[in-house]
């Protein structure tokens, strides 16, 4: 078990949730073992309600099902024909013998309450391992829950950890990868274009530098790896458990790797998961933690104010300080994200619980900046009692802030004083934090639970309009979207207001919302990755005894290069397409029918941005009134 990362993850969790998920990964091992030729037990659907709620939020979980050699596919979890049987056993086992210990020790605890034991001696707390946990004392006893441990460390090494982007050498070295006077150059012209719009504007240069190493460093710096390439032959590989770090890799902290095995060479391939971001300034490369460890450090590069974010459950990003806001900023490099703080909670589903903010002077408490749903996020929190959390925070802030003097202590009071006032009330989402996570492929972020309501195949949630009585008096339903405002508005309903664009979508694949803040556009897209998106909006006419008379639809689309986009509008049986050129088509053909779809298909493009390549209603930001998309049905009793 000492080589399983995803055991000794799961390890650390309680044990009544251990008992409970290492059950069921026990059973998906041995179905398989047991019936080593039925298809049927070799995948797992991701939507499965069990999977989705007793295994994706347990730490470790996961994990354990890659290392028994499950892989990755659009939309289930599946154990090849190539994979070792044999590791999947060792790893069953290992998740076994840790079962058999713990129901050992709970019975034993059980049997023993009437005859407590005698005081461990000295040396009792230096001999225990994960395999063999010590029963853990009655819970008013500890302020903390059994994964208390992990959590206080977690703490102590993030807050130690930042005070590696004060380095004035690493800063230098990283100054110089970063295009600081083009960057400049950009947010001046950013600047102006924003006091054109709104003379009245109080942001200054530095808010837009933000805005532009986001977009550099997510555009040209930095990159996704969900799976590396094969180093021999560049074909795709898969996750194939982890494997031992060399002394290269543990000098720069990276205590996992993980293998990456191409089926076609047979050759593995490592990734080691560097946390030194000195290192991370010439790979380029990882997922969240890389990501954020490195933005962080080109903002401290850049003099600006920044600290790092952690989301206790398993993501983390940037905030930088906004000097002519007095504000803390949302930063997230992963997604190119700004001032969304509530794109984890609304866009991806999250369910938070602790999110914390370190910095060189201070780590504070800022869960209540990214929810609305305050009374929720209480509920989860059960690592460490209240009032130990802040006594902890304090206390690490005492410490630190010893050598400062009297004029910066009393700035960060003051600035969290701010910060504790913005907490009180709860904020209200806005239109760019309705969608789900953009980066990482569909599996992973489905896998997370952090692909919001419109990525997953047959799982998202179905929007079917329905006349209401004033549209069915009037036989008329009208429906338009305005990508600017991102919000759809029901005109034959009174000007019905629907903000986002997934919620008035009846199906979507694949498909997210994209703000191309250097050329100030908009326009709805598919995923970056995928090879084709599809969206579709459906009205139900039967319920209100009504039926279609004649149907008009303005929409507009764009591609470039071999970008493709296909408009159809269906009933029935009947299909009939129509061009995307921005102009009102009509049509009776579909009469008497008494459901309409209207469906957008897109595909096509060239090279890694070839989801760029074919675009829904693109317009400029600056147009808010402008609308491209429209339904018009005129209806008649049936």
């Amino acid at each position: 078990m000492s080589g399983s990362q995803g055991v000794i993850a799961l390890c650390e969790n309680t044990t009544e949730v251990f008992l409970d998920v290492s059950k069921l990964l026990i059973t998906y091992a041995d179905n398989i073992l047991r019936n080593p030729n039925e298809d049927k037990y070799r995948s797992i659907r991701i939507g499965n309600p069990t999977f989705s709620t007793k295994l994706l939020p347990v730490k470790g979980a996961i994990e354990c099902l890659f290392e028994m050699g499950f892989e990755e596919a659009e939309t289930h979890l599946v154990f090849p024909k190539s994979a070792s049987v044999e590791r999947l056993r060792q790893v069953r086992e290992s998740i076994a013998a840790e079962r058999d210990q713990r129901l050992g020790t709970s019975k034993a605890a059980s049997n023993q309450q009437s005859h407590p034991p005698p005081p461990a001696g000295p040396s009792a707390s230096s001999s225990s391992a994960i395999s063999t946990p010590a029963p853990a004392p009655p819970p008013a006893a500890l302020p903390f829950t059994l994964s208390s441990g992990t959590f206080q460390k977690t703490v102590q090494s993030n807050f130690q950890h930042v005070l590696i982007y004060e380095s004035p050498e690493l800063q230098q070295k990283a100054l110089s990868c970063i295009p600081h006077e083009l960057l400049r150059s950009r947010a001046k012209e950013r600047l102006k274009q924003a006091k054109d719009v709104e003379p009245a504007c109080n942001l200054d240069e530095e808010d837009m530098l933000v805005l532009e190493l986001l977009q550099w460093f997510k555009g040209d710096f930095f990159t996704w790896v969900d799976n590396l390439p094969c180093s021999r032959c560049g074909g795709p590989t898969q996750p194939s458990g982890p494997l031992s770090p060399s002394d290269d890799d543990l000098r720069w902290n990276a205590g996992r790797v993980e293998n990456h095995f191409c089926h076609t060479c047979q050759l593995s391939t490592r990734f080691p998961r560097y946390n030194n971001p000195e290192k991370l300034l010439e790979t380029r490369r990882g997922r969240c933690g890389e990501w954020a460890n490195c933005f962080t450090l080109l903002c401290r590069a850049l003099c600006l104010e920044a600290r790092y974010i952690w989301d206790s459950t398993d993501h983390v990003w940037t905030e930088v300080y906004s000097q002519s806001q007095c504000r803390w900023l949302h930063c997230d490099p992963c997604e190119n994200a700004c001032d969304k703080p509530l794109l984890y909670e609304i866009g991806w589903g999250k369910k938070l619980s602790y999110i914390l903010a370190f910095s060189k002077d201070q780590v504070v408490d800022v869960t209540w900046r990214y929810s609305c749903k305050h009374p929720e996020v209480l509920s989860r929190r059960t690592h460490i009692q209240e009032t130990r959390l802040l006594q902890t925070l304090n206390g690490l802030n005492a410490t630190r802030q010893q050598a400062l003097g009297a004029e910066r202590k009393q700035q960060l009071l003051q600035r969290l004083l701010v910060e504790l006032v913005e907490f009180i009330s709860p904020k209200t989402p806005t239109s760019g934090e309705l969608g789900g996570r953009i980066s990482g492929s569909l599996a992973w972020r489905v896998a997370r639970g952090e692909s919001g309501a419109s990525d997953t195949k047959g799982e998202e949630q179905e929007c079917v309009f329905i006349p209401s009585e004033s549209e069915k008096q009037k036989k008329l339903f009208h429906i338009s979207y305005n990508v600017t405002k991102n919000c759809y508005f029901r005109v034959s309903n009174g000007q019905e207001t629907i903000p986002g664009w997934q919620r008035g979508a009846w199906r979507t694949e694949n498909m997210f919302r994209k703000e191309e803040n250097d050329w100030h556009m908009v326009y709805l897209a598919r995923t970056e990755g995928s090879s084709f998106g599809r969206i579709s909006w459906k009205m139900n006419f039967a319920p209100v005894g009504m039926k279609i008379k004649s149907t008009s639809v303005r929409a507009f689309s764009q591609t470039f290069h071999s970008g493709s986009v296909r408009w159809s509008l269906r009933s029935a049986e009947t299909t009939i397409e129509f061009p995307g050129d921005g102009e009102l088509h009509s049509s009776s053909s579909l009469s008497g029918g008494k459901e309409l779809i209207v469906e957008a298909e897109l595909s096509g493009g060239e090279g890694e941005v070839s989801w760029q390549h074919a675009q829904l209603f693109r317009q400029s930001i600056k147009d808010t009134e402008k609308v491209l998309f429209e339904i018009l049905v005129e209806m008649e009793e049936s």
